[in-house]
């Protein structure tokens, strides 16, 4: 089971914690807890305290991180028969509060589930997700399963917790990252999307802020392109320990 945290924000970046195994784990209703890191429903807050070690230079990272939502939905989307996705909560407002290092910062936040019965390289070759910040907030992926056949979800959330179904807008090609790893986004005929701030570019995964054209909006949204095909590769799986190595 791997613990993680993704905020993006002045001096924030992207911080990959422990794999730990199932004697670290534990959760109820409202409680869920790793190690030393845990997370729980504080009311109408999601409240995470975490005490790990960054990686790969081992700092100790200890704070307090808020979330609240500004809407919840109730309902989750299969992207494939063995995989499942839920935008608990598609618009939300978070704060972070560290002692190590010595951070605070409060912003736009967003909090989603994904889950399945099978390994995720299993299910899919790749795909690209961009979450649309605004009023109304939307998430749109598109790619393709591990048998080739393309899938594509939008979603427009209007703020009274509805997810309403929305046209999936043809793509277009971003620049590769570091690693040759390919992306596309969502953008209608003659837009010009562009890369706004980079926060990863892995040999598999790359995210990034980036500015789209959507149903005749200037947006800008937060967008990852996930290549499974390279995931399932030896190489990579020898580098991941390195990331995130394991605990027992």
């Amino acid at each position: 089971m791997a613990f993680n945290v993704a905020l993006y924000g002045p001096g924030v970046g992207r911080w990959s914690m422990t794999e730990r195994g199932r004697p670290s784990l534990w959760r109820d209703a409202t409680h869920f807890a790793v190690g030393a890191s845990h997370m729980r429903w504080e009311g109408d807050v999601l409240t995470l305290q975490i005490n790990e070690r960054a990686v790969p230079h081992l700092g100790r990272i200890q704070g307090t991180i808020r979330l609240v939502p500004q809407q919840l939905t109730a309902e989750a989307h299969d992207l494939a028969p063995a995989h499942h996705w839920h935008p608990h909560a598609p618009t939300a407002h978070i704060s972070l509060d560290f002692d190590r290092p010595d951070l605070s910062w409060q912003g736009h936040g967003y909090l989603d589930q994904n889950w399945g019965e099978e390994p995720i390289e299993d299910g899919f070759r790749r795909w690209d997700w961009l979450r649309v910040e605004g009023d109304p907030g939307a998430v749109l992926y598109a790619g393709t399963r591990a048998d080739g056949s393309p899938f594509g979800l939008a979603l427009r959330f209007p703020g009274d917790g509805r997810a309403e179904p929305m046209e999936v807008p043809p793509t277009q090609a971003l620049d590769r990252g570091f690693w040759r790893v390919a992306r596309s986004i969502p953008a209608e005929s003659g837009a010009t999307p562009c890369v706004l701030k980079r926060f990863e570019d892995s040999p598999f995964y790359l995210r990034a802020h980036v500015e789209t054209q959507i149903e005749g909006r200037q947006v800008r949204a937060m967008h990852e392109s996930l290549d499974l095909d390279r995931f399932r590769t030896r190489v990579v799986k020898l580098m991941l320990p390195f990331r995130m190595p394991r605990r027992r």
